[in-house]
């Protein structure tokens, strides 16, 4: 596949500030690439130099093969950006706001009324043309807002968590869609504080305090030697009263880390234990119902645990 979003050593200062720091990745045609990081991090100060909205204080980027510096109106015409916050307009109906945005981006006639069509039947829209879209269902309206940011054709998406504040149903409808997307050739640059929707992208990275801490496949991240040392394994617990076992076994010295996983707690233990240590453990507290298997950690294992070194490495 070729690089269609390529950084090198990406860099930006506001004064004092250092927002970015020497971040690097390579995207190729197709594929879903998860941004992740907390609020702050900087992912939009990444994703604006990326769009030639914002120039670098240092490092270079290119879409498509263009430079985003020196090429940044070419750059425009190939991307397409779906906002996190809502940006339509509420009092025109769905058709009309197509048939608006299509206009911008010098769609007309023909050309526009078989766009608009194309992109309506794509993302389910066809009973909703119509209505007022300040009447639309969180759901229907992130629908629209992706048909609106695909009205130009663009190779490349940038969507800032396009799921967030929508139940289940839609947060599924609005991915599948992404996936076909993907199928198509198109490649999407997808921000997101789901750890579900992280595990479908092809590629993850994670930025924390402006560096790129993580940047690879979700599997390549999970065995990452930083995640899971040589002398230690990841173990899932089954048991009764699991925040009260969660803060025993986080005096434990041999438990190097443990959190909440659902209805589980998730422990990095020293090899070698084999899960006796919890087994001990909880028998002499007199907990019961304690099971334990081995697993691979998850995303937000390894999320959790570069932050922290990372924390531990600045002093806090």
């Amino acid at each position: 596949m070729d690089t269609v979003i390529k950084a090198e050593g990406l860099t930006k200062r506001f004064g004092d500030l250092l927002a970015v720091q020497d971040v690097s990745l390579e995207i190729s045609q197709g594929e879903i690439f998860g941004f992740l990081g907390p609020n702050g991090s900087g992912k939009s100060t990444v994703i604006r130099m990326l769009c030639g909205l914002l120039q670098p204080t240092a490092g270079r980027a290119e879409l498509d093969g263009l430079d985003v510096v020196s090429q940044t109106e070419e750059v425009k015409k190939r991307i397409g950006y779906m906002s996190q916050r809502f940006s339509l307009y509420e009092d025109l109906t769905v058709k009309e706001n197509l048939d608006f945005y299509g206009t911008i981006y010098g769609l007309s006639g023909d050309s526009l009324r078989e766009r608009c069509q194309t992109l309506v039947d794509l993302v389910g829209l066809q009973e909703r043309e119509g209505q007022i879209v300040r009447t639309l269902s969180g759901g229907y309206k992130q629908r629209l807002a992706l048909a609106c940011s695909l009205l130009h054709a663009p190779k490349i998406i940038f969507l800032d968590e396009p799921t967030a504040g929508i139940d289940p149903v839609a947060r599924r409808e609005i991915w599948d869609l992404l996936f076909r997307l993907a199928g198509e050739g198109t490649t999407l640059f997808v921000t997101t504080h789901y750890m579900d929707e992280a595990e479908r992208c092809s590629q993850v990275g994670y930025i924390y305090n402006s560096r790129l801490m993580a940047f690879g496949k979700p599997q390549e991240l999970k065995a990452l030697p930083e995640v899971t040392p040589g002398d230690a394994e990841w173990l899932e617990v089954f048991c009764e009263e699991p925040t009260r076992v969660l803060s025993l076994l986080r005096k434990e010295p041999r438990v190097m880390d443990a959190t909440i996983f659902g209805e589980t707690i998730h422990v990095l233990a020293r090899k070698g234990s084999n899960g006796e240590i919890i087994k001990d453990l909880l028998r002499a507290e007199k907990i019961g119902g304690v099971e334990y298997r081995h697993v691979t950690p998850s995303l937000e294992d390894v999320f959790v645990t570069l932050t922290r070194q990372r924390r531990a490495h600045l002093g806090g």
